[in-house]
């Protein structure tokens, strides 16, 4: 089991947050959180990731729990929440060589390759200030990779893209997970999106997680993830998992 999430809560000052998240993700899976903006998607992400705490509930990633080891529980996870954490005065290359500072093992070779594999190869000298949205994209995917996570989480990594950034995003995230066996777990409010590469889905509004299903399930049930979604959070009879 990579990562298994029980009964995760947490609720902030004005009322939202989300209510009693669990589901699990299997070693090679590309799950995808899929649900509106204010559903839940970030802040499930970000205690996953440490960056916040909940209220009750449990993470567990590769077994280590985050609240009793978080330390050995992350330093296999690489993560983009939100916005790419980047300094735009600098070149790609120097942002990953910064970044590589943080690990004894990540050498000139590794940041070459990342930013070879990522598309970022003959801009690596370039500031970061002069790139595109979808190429700012790529840099902060390329810094979630940089340390050979077995698990990578993604929030929202297409927001605002064009149809060619897009692709690329999908692109890099389809063939680190094939080539690498990296596992993903991506949040997107963008249902064709997740359909194309993911193989398991998760609904969320409101806080609340409402259903899980393989994409399979997905496709047999409702022959696309958008009419899936569209009927779960339509029916009014979907209850909370």
């Amino acid at each position: 089991m990579v990562l298994k999430i029980n009964n995760l809560s947490k609720t902030y000052r004005n009322g939202r947050g989300i209510k009693a998240i669990s589901f699990q993700v299997q070693e090679g899976d590309v799950y995808g959180l899929l649900g509106p903006n204010g559903s839940g998607k970030t802040t499930t992400m970000k205690i996953i990731t440490g960056l916040s705490r909940a209220d009750q509930g449990d993470v567990q990633i590769f077994g280590s729990s985050i609240e009793n080891d978080g330390e050995k529980s992350l330093e296999q996870v690489g993560c983009l929440i939100e916005a790419p954490a980047v300094y735009e005065y600098l070149s790609a290359k120097k942002n990953l060589e910064n970044a590589a500072a943080y690990y004894s093992d990540i050498k000139a070779p590794r940041i070459e390759d990342i930013l070879r594999q990522t598309g970022l190869l003959q801009y690596q000298n370039d500031k970061v200030k002069e790139f595109s949205l979808g190429m700012k994209q790529r840099l902060g995917l390329a810094l979630a990779l940089l340390s050979n996570p077995k698990l990578v989480i993604l929030d929202e990594p297409a927001n605002g893209l064009d149809i060619e950034g897009m692709v690329a995003i999908r692109e890099i995230i389809m063939k680190q997970a094939k080539s690498k066996g990296i596992t993903f777990l991506i949040s997107s409010h963008l249902a064709h999106e997740l359909e194309l590469m993911c193989n398991k889905i998760a609904i969320m509004k409101d806080g609340y997680l409402l259903k899980t299903a393989t994409m399979e399930e997905v496709i047999e049930r409702s022959r696309t993830l958008e009419n899936y979604f569209l009927e779960t959070i339509g029916s009014g009879k979907e209850k909370p998992l």
